[in-house]
């Protein structure tokens, strides 16, 4: 019977953890960038409004 590997097992865990942390940070990411867009977006906004 073969010997389970368990630091290929590791490592595969740790590159999964790693893998779903890059991803969440990079929704975050995404989401302060539509937050701050949406801000930036409603001031043009009502600029365009205020010029007419």
């Amino acid at each position: 019977m073969a010997k389970p590997n368990y630091s290929f097992e590791k490592r595969k865990k740790e590159l999964d953890r790693q893998k779903k942390k890059d991803e969440k940070k990079a929704r975050k990411g995404e989401q302060n960038a539509d937050e701050t867009g949406q801000e930036e977006g409603a001031e043009d906004s009502e600029t365009v409004v205020a010029a007419e």
